[in-house]
């Protein structure tokens, strides 16, 4: 009997021990073992297809701390301290020169800013030479905002990344550019007369009003 009672209790031990192995892990929450990983909002594409003086050139990003929103900083109007905007961008593989042009669009694209040979993708607040620092315009390379009593006007900065210096930079500083398409097309051919020479253009967009 007693030989019995043991084979029967070894037995239900061995069903026991069956029935343990069988039965599955609990089960871990999803939330546990999952990784949340939140991507960064992409950045909206650089495109000049909105601006008919450079939409056929390929775009790089400009950025500008002198914008205070999208108007442009006092200090940098004729009527403040007249300081050519802050301006940063990254280097434009295959570039080795910068032209820059800041154009009133409202008022027959007056030309206010004009530098050649920029070899720098991070130029300051007041890099350029001011029409108030050399005494007159005609030496100046720069010349602020300066629209009339009550009016907003556009100001553009374009950056244009060459692969080559060109012959001539043309348009004079604070006149009317009626010819502005002409004078950045030009850009595209180098001294040597080789064309094809705008790498891409960056542009920001700013406005003044007094």
């Amino acid at each position: 009997m007693r030989r019995f009672l043991s084979i029967v209790l070894i037995g239900t031990l061995a069903l026991g021990i069956a029935a343990c192995a069988k039965e599955p892990a609990p089960s871990t929450p999803a939330s546990e073992n999952t990784e949340v990983t939140t991507e960064a909002p992409a950045e909206d594409p650089v495109d000049n297809s909105d601006d008919k003086f450079v939409s056929a050139y390929p775009a790089f990003k400009v950025t500008s701390e002198s914008l205070d929103g999208k108007y442009w900083s006092k200090t940098c109007a004729f009527q403040g301290d007249n300081l050519s905007p802050q301006l940063s961008w990254e280097p434009v593989e295959g570039a080795t020169t910068y032209v820059i042009y800041m154009v009133d669009l409202t008022a027959s694209n007056i030309i206010h800013w004009k530098s050649v040979g920029i070899t720098e993708t991070n130029l300051p607040q007041g890099w350029a030479v001011s029409a108030f620092s050399q005494g007159e315009v005609s030496k100046a390379d720069y010349v602020g905002p300066n629209p009339p009593s009550g009016s907003t006007n556009q100001y553009n900065v374009y950056v244009f990344a060459l692969k080559a210096p060109v012959e001539r930079v043309k348009g004079s500083l604070g006149t009317p550019a009626l010819k502005l398409q002409e004078f950045m097309d030009s850009l595209d051919t180098d001294a040597e007369g080789n064309t094809g020479n705008i790498v891409a253009v960056g542009r920001v967009v700013g406005y003044y009003t007094i």
